[in-house]
């Protein structure tokens, strides 16, 4: 090991290998290998980079996905861990794309600087809630999906059937198929009522399962961030998607301007001759713009303070969705604020 030099590790994440490229203070290519995605994996590869010099930090791509697990070896193991984006395609246009090169690329952001940004932890009870989301997103699709398919169902029903379930909706239909007793499948009728049944109790199974995510997520939740959901217009699930945006380690977020980028709600100048505007921000965390495009709504049809900053825009001569894009930022103004105070 070279003592005497620093170097700078770029590596690029997959399900079975990750490819580590390392470079030297002067930016020139040292070596790259292939290690297995496993512990032992993990320890080969920051005892490679460290044969090298003195390892100043190690650039990734894919910190929340494939490289969750190398992650958080790395952090444990002592070294400093930078998170990179993937290269944008005129990039890779101009100097192609292999393995090695988007590894050495992560290396190369790092050294220059471009890439900054320090990965969530995943540690504590933000990853929490983020496991409880993904499993309730999941859920709720599929009760979704299974209800239109009963609804339609129901529509191209035979009229024996279709009388049976006349007048009702909602839950009480669901229940009504559920409670189906179509004996032997002999004809089109008894088919249609097997199949309603298979749905209505997959739907109050799926039912059933949200309700029990959505205890352990109002606990953790409410626990995490009292004050966030104590915010108008803000409720479990949206305070949980803020808290998931912000990670484990909120602290890692430099500004609350930098939060509102994150959240895709940052001012974006649009002004031409003698039009001096602003308008929307369209990249950042799409699932954290949604709810904080929620929390607006909420607030504009029942906070009445924003109902008054809503009437005064107007007599501006401001639109609804400039008027929007300026609450949305009031409001992760506020939420960067409580996330960064909380335990």
């Amino acid at each position: 090991m070279n003592e005497d030099q620093d170097v700078t590790v770029g590596v690029d994440t997959h399900k079975d290998v990750h490819v580590a490229a390392v470079l030297d203070q002067a930016g020139r290519l040292l070596a790259t290998r292939s290690f297995p995605t496993t512990t032992r994996g993990y320890a080969q590869l920051a005892t490679w980079a460290e044969s090298f010099g003195t390892v100043a930090a190690v650039g990734m791509e894919g910190t929340g996905s494939h490289g969750a697990g190398l992650l958080r070896f790395l952090t444990e193991y002592g070294l400093a861990v930078v998170e990179v984006d993937r290269p944008d395609r005129s990039t890779r246009r101009r100097i192609g794309k292999t393995d090695t090169i988007d590894a050495e690329s992560a290396a190369r952001a790092v050294l220059s600087g471009r890439a900054s940004g320090t990965p969530k932890t995943r540690d504590a009870q933000v990853e929490m809630i983020r496991a409880l989301r993904v499993a309730q997103r999941g859920a709720m699709k599929a009760r979704i999906q299974a209800g239109g398919q009963l609804e339609a169902l129901v529509i191209s029903a035979p009229e024996a059937i279709r009388q049976l379930l006349r007048g009702l909706a909602g839950k009480q239909r669901v229940r009504a198929c559920a409670a189906l007793r179509p004996g032997r499948v002999t004809d089109p009728a008894t088919a249609t009522k097997v199949a309603l049944r298979s749905l209505a109790r997959r739907w109050l199974a799926l039912q059933a399962e949200i309700d029990d995510l959505d205890s352990h997520l109002t606990s953790l939740v409410t626990a995490v961030a009292p004050d966030l959901v104590a915010l108008p217009g803000v409720g479990v699930d949206t305070a949980g998607q803020l808290l998931v945006t912000a990670g484990d380690n909120p602290h890692r977020l430099r500004s609350e301007a930098a939060f509102a980028r994150l959240c895709g709600v940052a001012p974006i100048p649009a002004s031409s001759g003698r039009t001096d505007r602003h308008r929307l921000h369209r990249g950042g965390d799409r699932d954290a713009n949604s709810a904080l495009w929620r929390i607006t709504l909420v607030r504009m049809r029942c906070h009445q303070p924003t109902k008054d900053y809503v009437t005064r825009r107007i007599s501006e001569g401001k639109t609804k969705t400039e008027i929007m894009r300026c609450l949305k930022r009031y409001i992760a103004r506020d939420a960067y604020r409580l996330l960064t105070n909380s335990p």
